[in-house]
């Protein structure tokens, strides 16, 4: 390859140069807080759901590629860079980015500077841990100013980049000691905030975008890395940032271990505030502590290794071909997991706006998990079943936040209903536990309208049934197992998609595709049927 290969012993994919054919990503997090992150550092962050909790900004589509990220910049002086090479973009002497599980590492050396940023979400905190390493590799004294940046999203993601009348107006932010804290909205409507800290004193501050990078500016120069000062900004409205300056002054051969936590916090509504309009920031304190030294961060990725070592070894082969094993045992088996953390719901080209978590999609990815995290699937499962509807159709997707149907999409997808007899066959061959069959799950949300779990998975094979066309195949609804097959044959409307639209009063299209997995799925669905002697 080209740009990188895969070290096997690490369990890494090393990226050997910054200017890959698009930007190369890692997915990190485990429960509640997610990030993505580039092999440039670009990507963002968000908590539990992409579009109603995103805590950083990103900017698709955008020219160039990948702008917004957690962003360091360098000023010695004589040159100015960036560890993940952008935004600056200043030619690197040396580069390497390894993405891990769970964490991504980014080195690079610089005017006889040496950095080393590892990224990662730890286990059991609602953060995104970043530690910077620095040494100074020459032999005369290094001068250098450090700028961090983060851009903060507005919560609502599809609100924070078209609603700009009202959110120019509402940024607002906090600065305690070496924490920078963005609570926009927090005293009117939110329990939550969002904070980015440092573990040692700073010597400025920004929380203004355009105190910082300058009006006219983009982020590869920003006026206050260029002249190596800080403006002390506190943002009122427009656009809310979070940038830490600090001098550092290194001793040849010294090193420097900086820390940086970018997390969220909830409060409950009666104990928002330790003094009038002032944040209560104990949470926030709590997080900030299990991360102030390098022992700690060293144990924090040690756990987070020993969490995926644990993962993996649930299921490994080994064969002639280390291309399978390495697939086999490592990759795949990661790319399971993000899918069923993410579903799709966002990702470089998924903005996480619009779709939520998809019930065919994260029923299938069930299949894929099953064996390492049970306990998990069985709660998707749940999760997914209850937003089915009352005659056997079901939302096409739900909101990771309300884990509620999402309106805007609807459903009248019938293919979706089959996928959940898939992932419970898969879930019960897997673990032998038939009560979750026997489990009491409301339809539509409706605690007042529920029924046991095998009658869910009934009422999903009796809606294909019911669902006939005039050839006595299924009904395609506005989906058959591919969204974009974009069928326009009872449209004569540019753009429109009989697959994404609803029906024209008696138009009716049927679906081979949905009779085949009736058939397949109807098989799991019967053989169930046959085991109900086992359930307890």
């Amino acid at each position: 390859m080209n740009f990188g290969y895969f070290d096997d012993i690490s369990r890494e994919y090393v990226i050997t140069t910054p200017e890959t054919p698009s930007p190369w990503i890692n997915y990190l997090g485990n429960k509640d807080f997610f990030s993505l992150i580039s092999n440039t550092a670009g990507g963002y962050a968000f908590f539990k759901d992409p579009r109603l909790r995103r805590i950083t900004r990103y900017r698709y589509n955008d020219i160039p590629v990948d702008n917004n990220g957690r962003y360091f910049y360098l000023n010695d002086g004589e040159y100015v860079w960036s560890v993940g090479w952008k935004p600056v973009k200043e030619k690197l002497e040396k580069y390497e980015c390894r993405h891990g599980l769970g964490y991504t590492r980014i080195n690079a050396e610089k005017n006889e500077v040496q950095s080393s940023l590892t990224v990662f979400v730890p286990l059991g905190h609602n953060c995104e841990v970043q530690h910077l390493k620095l040494k100074n590799t020459g032999d005369t004294v290094k001068t250098i100013t450090l700028h961090s940046y983060v851009e903060w999203a507005l919560w609502d993601a599809l609100d924070d980049m078209t609603n700009f009348q009202r959110n120019l107006s509402t940024g607002e932010v906090e600065v305690k000691d070496s924490v920078i804290f963005h609570k926009t909205e927090y005293r009117e409507r939110r329990n939550h905030y969002a904070y980015f800290s440092v573990n040692e004193d700073i010597d400025g501050f920004d929380t203004d975008r355009d105190s910082f990078l300058g009006v006219y500016n983009g982020v590869e120069m920003p006026d206050m890395v260029k002249n190596g000062t800080s403006g002390n900004s506190i943002a009122h409205g427009w656009h809310p940032i979070a940038s830490h300056m600090l001098k550092i002054t290194l001793m040849p051969n010294e090193c420097k271990d900086l820390i940086f936590v970018l997390g969220y916090a909830e409060n409950p509504t009666d104990d928002k505030f330790e003094e009038h309009q002032v944040l209560n920031k104990t949470q926030a304190n709590e997080t900030i502590k299990a991360f102030l030294t390098k022992t700690q961060v060293e144990e924090a990725l040690i756990h987070l290794k020993q969490h995926w070592e644990k993962l993996l070894s649930n299921f490994t082969i080994k064969s002639n071909d280390e291309k399978m094993d390495r697939m086999v045992n490592i990759w795949n088996a990661y790319q399971c997991m993000t899918t069923f953390h993410f579903s799709r719901s966002a990702s470089y080209y998924e903005s996480g706006i619009g779709r939520g978590m998809g019930f065919r999609d994260s029923n299938q990815d069930i299949i894929g998990i099953v064996h390492m995290i049970p306990e998990k699937a069985r709660e998707r499962i749940l999760d997914l079943a209850a937003t089915q509807l009352e005659d056997g159709g079901a939302y096409h997707q739900y909101q990771p936040l309300t884990k509620k149907g999402n309106n805007d999409i609807g459903g009248n997808f019938n293919d979706d209903p089959l996928w959940l007899i898939l992932s419970v066959s898969s879930y019960i061959k897997e673990t032998n536990d038939w009560s979750i069959l026997n489990e009491n799950v409301p339809f539509n949300n409706d605690p007042e309208n529920s029924a046991s779990l095998f009658e869910h998975l009934k009422r999903s094979f009796n809606h294909v049934l019911d669902n006939l066309g005039p050839h006595g195949l299924p009904l395609i609804g506005r989906a058959d197992w591919n969204d974009c097959l974009n069928l326009n044959c009872y449209s004569n409307t540019p753009g429109e998609s009989f697959q994404t639209t609803q029906h024209i009063t008696e138009s009716n299209a049927e679906s081979v595709f949905i009779a085949a997995m009736f058939v397949l799925y109807g098989k799991e669905y019967v053989n169930i049927c046959r085991q109900l002697n086992k359930i307890p």
